[in-house]
C-alpha cells in the first residue's frame, strides 16, 4: 500500500474519533471560565461587563419598519 494511500485511510478512521473528542470537549466548556480566560477574571453579571438583556434585534427590525414606511 503506497503512503498517500494509508494516509487517507488513516483520516478516515481517525477523523470520526476526533470528531467526536472534539463534540465532547465543546459540550463540556465552560463559557464563563473561557470569557474569564480570554479577557480576564470579572463580573459578567454586573455592569460594565454583564451582556445587554436583548441582542438588539427588536429595536433594529423597529429601524427598519420605520425607514421602510418613510417615503
Amino acid at each position: 500500500m503506497n503512503d498517500a494511500v494509508r494516509w487517507v485511510d488513516l483520516w478516515a478512521e481517525t477523523g470520526p474519533l476526533l470528531e467526536r473528542i472534539r463534540n465532547q470537549e465543546l459540550r463540556e466548556l465552560d463559557t464563563s471560565a473561557s470569557i474569564a480566560l480570554l479577557c480576564g477574571e470579572a463580573d459578567y453579571h454586573t455592569a460594565p461587563f454583564a451582556p445587554e438583556p436583548t441582542s438588539g434585534l427588536v429595536e433594529q427590525q423597529r429601524l427598519f419598519a420605520r425607514l421602510m414606511t418613510k417615503p
